[in-house]
């Protein structure tokens, strides 16, 4: 859908020589020119995430002049993260993402204003947070932070320049309720708790945030600029291992509850909740050991069944020593060979894949006591045995 510029009815400022020269090549395009560059530095784009998707975008927004930039992350960087968020530096370990990517801003584009939200995003202060600023950027990893962002753009009438990534595959799109569809329109409801595992515990080819994060800044700036055609009312599916896109028409849900003919939401709600990562009232407890503990009672030579729910290929990373390798997916049938008489401790890498496959032998049945190593491999790597890797 091809759309005018979301600040066309602005005074716009002059650009100075020095910026004339910095942007003259988007100056010599017609799409772009003096009118555009101005609007460009007019504009005021907030980043939800400053992480793999975010850091892409911060760079070519800077570079590209978008005048004020926001950023909103509570996140500090860890040398994980170097691999794709490429913002970061190795020097910037231990450091507040904002303040990392406010630095790196800095020094491609000095000309341009950075504002920092080293905080949580919330129902309580994303209102408050986004109303000043003319789009969304959602780099954001995570279901309920996703339908936030989505709903306080309809309710602030602002786009929403979506990315995801997983693995080798991300998707792009604009949620603009104005005159399209809205996330929630595609995605009516989140999947169930832990059905799709983060990158953390999935992966994620280090190029692939940098391509869709690209993808946004390119929607960014036409939205910014006025003319060009935009994502909004499409989806787009990019798979990095077969280099393949496709593109999905994308309807508005007349129905949908945020932005459809008779919304029922009207204000923010709790996502947590939504998302169905709050504690049911009912639901028993999964009884947790901590690595020290678990070291005790080795040590001890308690009997133990020590359980890796890992893939193959994640236990070729590191191995827990003596423990039975039963997949997550095969756990239910092969529910035969546990000893109920002792007690079973189920290991991931952070000790939350394993909280699932407890949950499945308990709706299966199964009466023995399972306990779940908190903070998984990575806890026992840190806390007890230091020569095994931190992946």
């Amino acid at each position: 859908m091809m759309l005018e510029s979301v600040i066309k009815d602005r005074n716009l400022p002059e650009l100075t020589n020095e910026e004339i020269r910095r942007y003259s090549r988007h100056l010599l395009l017609p799409e772009v020119g003096i009118e555009g560059q101005k609007r460009l530095k007019e504009a005021r784009v907030v980043l939800v995430g400053t992480g793999g998707l975010g850091a892409p975008l911060a760079l070519y927004l800077a570079a590209a002049g978008v005048g004020t930039l926001g950023l909103v992350d509570f996140d500090f960087v860890e040398e994980s993260n170097l691999q794709r968020q490429v913002i970061h530096g190795t020097k910037d370990i231990g450091r507040p993402k904002v303040a990392s990517a406010q630095d790196r801003i800095k020094s491609i584009n000095p000309y341009i204003k950075v504002i920092t939200h080293n905080t949580v995003l919330s129902s309580a202060n994303a209102l408050d947070i986004l109303k000043d600023y003319d789009m969304v950027a959602d780099g954001t990893d995570n279901y309920q932070t996703r339908y936030l962002v989505n709903d306080a753009c309809v309710l602030l009438g602002i786009p929403n320049v979506y990315g995801s990534i997983f693995q080798f595959e991300g998707q792009c799109s604009v949620f603009y309720a104005k005159v399209g569809p809205c996330y929630r329109c595609l995605y009516p409801e989140p999947p169930p708790p832990g059905l799709v595992p983060s990158c953390a515990e999935g992966g994620v080819v280090g190029v692939l945030p940098g391509i869709l994060g690209c993808l946004q800044a390119n929607e960014v700036i036409k939205l910014i600029v006025g003319g060009g055609e935009t994502l909004v009312g499409k989806l787009l599916l990019f798979d990095a291992w077969k280099i393949q896109f496709r593109q999905l028409h994308l309807d508005k849900d007349p129905h949908c509850p945020i932005c459809g003919v008779e919304p029922t939401i009207h204000e923010l709600i709790d996502y947590e909740q939504f998302c169905g990562l709050k504690k049911k009232h009912d639901e028993e407890p999964i009884e947790t050991i901590t690595a020290g503990a678990l070291k005790l009672r080795l040590d001890n030579h308690d009997p133990l069944q020590i359980i890796d729910i890992r893939e193959p290929h994640e236990r070729a990373i590191v191995k827990f020593p003596g423990a039975k390798a039963i997949p997550l997916g095969q756990m239910v049938r092969r529910i035969d060979e546990f000893d109920p008489t002792m007690d079973a401790v189920f290991i991931c890498k952070i000790g939350q894949r394993s909280i699932f496959a407890i949950r499945a032998l308990r709706e299966a049945g199964y009466p023995g006591r399972l306990l779940n190593l908190k903070d998984g491999l990575n806890a026992w790597a840190r806390e007890v045995d230091t020569s095994l890797p931190v992946y």
